[in-house]
């Protein structure tokens, strides 16, 4: 997205009445593009933006936080702590809140699940996806985030979000393939805490409108 299009869709979403603006993906992007995003966002609205990282690169002074996340069914160590340890030091210079996130993609992953090495949670797999989440709040995490993958055609499965909600006592994130007002009410009311539809407002930020619309009503 470019810089002027970015401006035209943050006006937007601020008027819909968006609470947080992640901003990030699954593949490294130029330290200094992300830096001049972030600043366009800060100067259109007072909307907190978050960091969502996928690599050192993500970082940026100029967010209000990151999600310090660990990739908790990553088979690579690299997922687990090897790159947050990197980005340890950059994030402490820069001088940025972390919030510490348990991240745990679910079938079918996507390129998250791809680039990350996920050994996906099934869709009917509760039991593992509560395991991972109660693990994140024992390991003194501030969020759990349950991902289906950017463009995924499937939201999580409302039983599992329900079931990982009932063992933790953290805040729950719920993302990708929410693409409809009825499937937001469904995962909120399944209890979900925050919905990210990132690939939404790629495509039509229209559509948001209803989507918010429908979760604060």
């Amino acid at each position: 997205m470019d810089i002027p299009k970015l401006r035209l869709v943050i006006e937007r979403l601020h008027s819909y009445g968006t609470d947080l603006i992640f901003i990030g993906g699954s593949s490294n992007i130029d330290s200094g593009f992300v830096d001049e995003f972030i600043l366009t966002i800060k100067n259109t609205t007072d909307i907190p933006v978050i960091i969502f990282p996928g690599g050192l690169s993500s970082i940026s002074r100029h967010a209000d936080a990151i999600l310090f996340m660990s990739l908790l069914n990553s088979l690579d160590p690299l997922w687990l702590s090897w790159v947050q340890a990197k980005s340890a030091p950059l994030i402490k210079k820069a001088g940025i809140e972390t919030i510490g996130t348990g991240y745990i993609v679910i079938d079918p992953g996507m390129k998250v699940g791809e680039v990350g090495h996920a050994k996906l949670i099934a869709r009917d797999d509760e039991a593992s996806a509560s395991q991972f989440a109660l693990t994140a709040q024992y390991f003194g995490m501030k969020l759990v985030f349950l991902d289906a993958g950017s463009g995924s055609p499937c939201h999580v499965p409302v039983d599992m979000i329900r079931a990982v909600k009932s063992t933790i006592d953290l805040p729950l994130i719920v993302g990708g393939g929410i693409r409809t007002p009825e499937a937001a009410k469904s995962v909120v009311a399944a209890g979900a805490d925050i919905i990210v539809t990132g690939t939404q407002i790629e495509e039509d930020v229209s559509r948001i409108k209803s989507i918010i619309t429908a979760i604060k009503a």
